[in-house]
């Protein structure tokens, strides 16, 4: 997973991004809030892990923007030194996902992290999915509008699969290349945007449909569902940009 910290004290900072990077996950630190924003708002992670008490807002207050800022449903956990009951109950009420109380133990932030993993996960392991008119088949590897099966690659299947189960999120060009063609080097990163161009061609994102793949300048691409249109029942409708 790719994790974003909020943490200004430098040494637990360190701390806890060595104990990520031990358990496979890679982890980007700041702090201060709007560096953690700025962060955030334009590159694609798969886990927040905030501090209540930083030096230009508080934890609640970088929560309360993230959650209006962003229109899918990240992870988000807060690892603080106050544990009363009613800071417990304001940042879960927040938007938060999971409160841990410094110090924090090793092996249960660990755990924590692969527990709201497998929650967010939970809902993609279904074996047919269905969004609008779209229907995926994950045992099949087929996708059918409107009850009539498209035509599509390996690659094709792969990365639409992949957007409706990131619907509202946003995709750098850089996290498709790993997640779905399985790259990490540098490489030429037009391969992305051939693919989706023909993608939008090929699946027939169109108002009528429902969704859209919107582009965002320099940064990558969003799948979004169209303002008013049905979603079908497996996953709720995302807020258009």
């Amino acid at each position: 997973m790719h994790i974003a910290l909020l943490e200004d004290a430098t040494e637990q900072a360190q701390h806890i991004q060595a104990v990520l990077r031990e358990s496979g996950h890679q982890c980007d630190a700041f702090a201060t809030g709007q560096a953690f924003l700025g962060a955030v708002l334009h590159k694609s992670y798969d886990l927040l892990i905030l501090d209540w008490q930083i030096p230009d807002m508080t934890g609640i207050e970088v929560l309360k923007n993230v959650r209006a800022q962003i229109n899918w449903n990240i992870p988000v956990i807060f690892l603080t030194q106050r544990d009363s009951e009613s800071d417990i109950v304001c940042a879960l009420d927040a938007g938060a996902d999971d409160y841990i109380a410094k110090p924090a133990r090793e092996a249960e932030l660990v755990a924590r992290i692969k527990a709201l993993a497998r929650r967010s996960n939970a809902e993609n392991d279904k074996e047919v999915l269905h969004y609008g008119p779209f229907e995926i088949n994950a045992q099949q590897r087929t996708i059918h509008l409107h009850g009539e099966q498209l035509t599509l690659t390996d690659k094709d299947y792969d990365l639409t699969l992949f957007l409706f189960q990131n619907q509202g999120r946003l995709l750098t060009r850089e996290m498709l290349l790993e997640r779905v063609w399985g790259l990490t080097r540098d490489i030429n990163t037009r391969t992305v945007d051939t693919h989706m161009s023909r993608l939008r061609r090929r699946l027939g994102l169109n108002p009528e449909n429902g969704f859209r793949i919107k582009t965002i300048y320099q940064r990558g691409y969003r799948l979004e569902a169209m303002q008013g249109a049905e979603n079908g029942t497996d996953r709720p409708e995302a807020e258009s940009a």
